[in-house]
């Protein structure tokens, strides 16, 4: 399986929330995983965000921003296409990053094939999205 990783995805494999368990289960069995070039800026910022409202420790953030960087290199990093990004905006009614986000998995799928790619995202709008374009998508949880 070949796995594209939104950012909601990405952050999960450094910060213990819900779902995580379920992401790192998916990166174990993936042949490589994939994620646009903007999840990183996005990642950290969301990391960021965190730790100035107090909700994770200087040594757990310094930590979760090494670990990011130190994994960076091992993804596939994607660029994305703005015109088909427009596209999926104006069909979808995705948001900007959201949009980017499955323009850059549909580039991947030029030399892989979209049932080839599992699409993980937590956003219900996105993973309708993606499902409408071809890809597998990751089951999204049923909220308790």
């Amino acid at each position: 399986m070949i796995l594209y990783l939104d950012t909601s995805s990405l952050v999960k494999l450094y910060i213990d929330e819900a779902d995580a368990d379920l992401v790192r289960g998916l990166v174990v069995e993936a042949e490589f995983v994939a994620t646009c070039r903007i999840a990183y800026p996005e990642a950290y910022s969301a990391f960021t965000r965190r730790f100035r409202a107090g909700e994770m420790s200087a040594e757990d953030y310094e930590r979760v921003l090494a670990a990011l960087m130190q994994d960076w290199p091992h993804f596939v990093v994607l660029d994305f296409d703005e015109l088909a990004a427009v596209r999926f905006v104006r069909q979808h009614a995705l948001r900007g990053f959201d949009a980017v986000h499955l323009s850059s998995a549909f580039l991947l799928t030029q030399d892989v094939g979209r049932p080839e790619v599992l699409f993980a995202c937590f956003d219900t709008r996105l993973s309708t999205a993606a499902g409408l374009e071809g890809f597998r998508v990751m089951p999204l949880p049923v909220p308790i």
